[in-house]
């Protein structure tokens, strides 16, 4: 559970933004009522019962941390939000743990049986924003009017800006993960672990569950580094003096996520050392953009200038021997560098609304 008693003001900030915010894009959207649904379950094969777990629609968690299914947020500009939680007595699901109940009290709460939903839709002008398109339909909401691209589009914009709220939560997020990549730093010294055992100790280390970590964890020696997304882990435990560890893994906080990217070297020959070179270089490089970040920047312009850097860093340690100028222009830095600079953080892995002008390349 986490500790409400400090998140309790800056959350009600949050919600005030937020709801003036969606208030503001429907009345310049055409709408004057927003349907906002959780989500529900959905099967991994027509021909059993085993269900995914539910990932929230963020656009709901915008609103609260709620990950439970079939919940529902009814907006209408000027009123209080309402919470829609159907009851289900259910002996074969339980519901999700809340992480936190600092939220409760910013809603006017209905209970009701999930067939059993009120009125939802009280105007032609509703909106609804979810995946259950099927339900929208129900309640009465047009087809032009679920996920209309017009609100979608000033809504994903304005979660580009943060609230304090939402900046602590990223920062708690950050912390958890931190301290899972550190703990892993200190357990591939030894050289005694396989991949698996990694990602497993990952788990422990930041008590979460592999389906509560906001992407797969991305846990890989040697050679698998090489390959950007590796979730099928090793099981041999290779001790080998020389060795490399790459560890891309996050943490949430009340449905905000981190991203983190650590790489660890072990070993003393000549490739050990080289390797270890780039890595410390590229953190110095990391450091330097994250100095210079200031508002009016633009992030493009960060993220050409990290090809810059890196180019002169592979020229300077002999990995490549043409001029950084080259490098650049020629593309070789991307063969290195094929992510970019980064991307936003947020209520999704990649979050929404910093990206409203195209990248040049």
């Amino acid at each position: 559970m986490t500790s409400t008693t400090d998140l309790q003001a800056s959350y009600r900030d949050h919600l005030r933004t937020v709801q003036n915010n969606y208030e503001q894009a429907l009345a310049t959207a055409g709408y004057d009522q927003l349907i906002l649904h959780s989500g529900r379950g959905r099967k991994q094969r027509s021909v059993d019962d085993q269900y995914w777990p539910l990932k929230a629609n963020p656009s709901f968690c915008h609103w609260l941390p709620l990950a439970q299914p079939d919940q529902v947020v009814v907006l209408r500009p000027g009123s209080k939000p309402k919470l829609l939680r159907p009851i289900a007595d259910d002996f074969w699901e339980g519901p999700a743990p809340l992480a936190s109940e600092h939220f409760w009290s910013s809603f006017e709460l209905v209970e009701c049986k999930p067939d059993a939903l009120p009125g939802l839709v009280t105007s032609k002008g509703a909106a609804f924003i979810g995946d259950e398109v099927e339900f929208a339909e129900r309640i009465g909401v047009t087809a032009a009017a679920q996920n209309p691209p017009a609100l979608m589009a000033l809504l994903d914009s304005a979660r580009a800006i943060k609230t304090p709220y939402e900046v602590e939560c990223l920062q708690r997020a950050n912390r958890i993960a931190a301290d899972g990549h550190q703990y892993l730093a200190e357990l591939f010294a030894d050289g005694a672990h396989s991949e698996l055992d990694l990602h497993l100790a990952y788990l422990q280390r930041t008590q979460q569950d592999a389906t509560e970590t906001p992407y797969s964890n991305i846990v890989a020696l040697g050679a698998n580094a090489a390959i950007l997304h590796h979730v099928h882990y090793g099981r041999v435990r290779d001790g080998s003096e020389n060795q490399s560890l790459l560890v891309d893994a996050g943490g949430l906080c009340l449905g905000y996520a981190s991203d983190i990217t650590r790489t660890m070297v072990r070993g003393t020959s000549h490739a050990a050392e080289l390797f270890r070179a780039l890595r410390d270089g590229m953190e110095s490089l990391q450091r330097n953009l994250c100095q210079q970040v200031k508002p009016g920047l633009l992030y493009e312009d960060l993220h050409n200038q990290s090809h810059e850097l890196l180019a002169k860093l592979l020229v300077e340690l002999g990995i490549a021997t043409a001029s950084p100028e080259a490098l650049v222009r020629e593309g070789v830095t991307r063969a290195f560098f094929p992510h970019g600079l980064g991307h936003s953080l947020g209520l999704q892995v990649h979050d929404v609304g910093c990206r409203l002008v195209p990248p040049a390349e």
